[in-house]
């Protein structure tokens, strides 16, 4: 008798997100992830729910349609990580034609079943705030709706409510050999120390190691991917409004200006084949000048590579589909499933997008069903953890938040909601001062926080704190990010 009913590799967002759909239909789930929880990937998008515009291009209605009404289940599921965000699409007279865009924009609106984002506007720039930042030439545009979402904190909820629900959740775990039988027979090296179990159903959900994990962990032949890295830049705020921007790139593709923790802009992303050492990944100075040179089309006051404040890359696995182009590859997840007469079946995942993650879930265990009988669909609707309150009752909880422990100042209980929601009180506990928390290392990140997020978020480095239970990285010195090391150091070895 196997110890699982399902085994996973990969604790991206896809092995997170389908771990807990399992988890909650009654299976028994290992989820094993080598590094850290959303340390490829999943950490490293645009940091958006959204449709997708530039896919209905493609005629790829399908996928446009199940993200965009994903938007506002998951908007509903956890409003703490996943907030409404407003787009600028300015028109361009080298770039597509207004009539196209409106009507892209029409289908966007009325494709998804949207309830509570508001509908596409036309803006006049010229007299408009929204206009200011950009340069004279463009004098009009649109205005639409997505959502923003910390993506990082999307995996880690994930993974918290599946071992809520019974599921085992390794981090620091690689798989490093699967034999297959009529179960399977699974290694692993488990933060140094050698660990087996078996699993009926195995799920190759290792992102852009999928095809590595293949070859070398389960000695079976790669199907086709496609490895495509995009890359982002960071950069001090650019402009003081509340909405985004998308610029379309005179190679066809679209850029984003996104808010970014407050006081920055995230720019991105580029669309390029990649073969390389996936442990070694940066933008190159080819992708940061390119995403300089779209914006400055646009906006008056230009940035360089010099203004670059944080920079970082991912590369997704897609199904490799023939397309000439990286940037014309589908987007849309593929799932194989190999089920040989005999032997343990083996599922294989290739691509998908953060905001269609749920649903590939639930199109993996309807693959699975078969083999693993299970309770039904249940996730559409169950809040994450943390986002058991109104999508529109932030301010709220952020009052109640600071009538609770007055000693908050407002940002810091709005950075606090914003990451935890209703568990903030499990970060906070009876503190009444500020001193009561323990030591700041930076920002406002303190001990207490520290110790949440090692004893429940699976948080081992200081790397895990500040770049993806937070993004605090932004903000933290060199001598502060030596402190909190030296006392997640300490509080380890306790």
């Amino acid at each position: 008798m196997a110890e699982f009913d399902l085994a996973i590799i990969g604790g991206g967002i896809n092995g997170a997100g389908l771990a807990r759909d399992a988890a909650g239909r009654g299976l028994s789930v290992l989820l094993m992830e080598q590094n850290d929880l959303a340390s490829g990937t999943s950490s490293k998008s645009t940091k958006l729910i959204h449709g997708g515009l530039r896919y209905l291009e493609h005629g790829a209605f399908r996928l446009v349609r199940e993200a965009l009404r994903e938007r506002e289940v998951l908007w509903r599921m956890a409003p703490h990580i996943v907030r409404p965000l407003r787009f600028v699409l300015p028109t361009d007279p080298e770039g597509r034609p207004a009539l196209l865009l409106r009507l892209g924009l029409f289908l966007y609106d009325h494709l998804g079943g949207r309830k509570l984002l508001p509908p596409t506007a036309i803006l006049d720039l010229t007299h408009h705030p929204l206009g200011v930042p950009l340069k004279r030439p463009f004098g009009m545009a649109f205005e639409y709706s997505d959502c923003q979402v910390d993506d990082a904190r999307l995996v880690v909820l994930n993974a918290m409510d599946a071992a809520a629900r019974g599921a085992v959740v390794r981090v620091g775990a690689r798989c490093v050999r699967a034999d297959r039988d009529r179960l399977w027979s699974l290694m692993l090296n488990d933060r140094g120390h050698r660990a087996t179990h078996t699993a009926r159903v195995l799920v190759n959900a290792a992102g852009p190691w999928v095809n590595t994990t293949a070859q070398t962990v389960l000695r079976a032949p790669a199907r086709p991917a496609r490895l495509v890295k995009g890359s982002h830049i960071v950069v001090r705020r650019m402009f003081d409004t509340a909405d985004a921007y998308i610029f379309q790139n005179r190679d066809g593709r679209v850029v984003f200006a996104i808010p970014f923790a407050r006081d920055f802009t995230l720019i991105g992303t580029t669309d390029e084949d990649f073969r390389g050492d996936l442990a070694i990944l940066t933008p190159s100075a080819a992708e940061v000048a390119y995403l300089c040179e779209a914006v400055n089309h646009y906006f008056r006051a230009p940035v360089a590579s010099a203004d670059v404040v944080h920079a970082f890359s991912g590369v997704r696995a897609l199904y490799d589909d023939g397309s000439k182009a990286a940037q014309d590859t589908t987007r849309e997840y593929v799932l194989k499933l190999d089920r040989p007469r005999r032997l343990a079946p083996l599922l294989t995942i290739y691509g998908g997008k953060i905001t269609t993650y749920r649903r590939l879930a639930e199109a993996a265990l309807r693959r699975l069903a078969p083999v693993l009988p299970m309770a039904g669909p249940w996730t559409e609707g169950t809040p994450l953890p943390g986002g058991d309150f109104p999508c529109d009752g932030a301010d709220e909880l952020v009052r109640q938040t600071r009538t609770r422990w007055p000693f908050l100042s407002e940002p810091h209980a709005w950075r606090l909601v914003d990451a935890y929601g209703t568990r903030v009180a499990a970060v906070l506990g009876e503190a009444r001062t500020l001193d009561d928390l323990g030591p700041c290392f930076g920002a406002d990140l303190t001990a207490a926080e520290v110790r949440y997020l090692m004893a429940h978020e699976w948080a081992r480095t200081e790397d895990d704190v500040l770049w993806r239970r937070s993004k605090l990285g932004l903000v933290v010195n060199a001598n502060e990010r030596a402190a909190l090391a030296a006392f997640m150091a300490r509080a380890t070895a306790a």
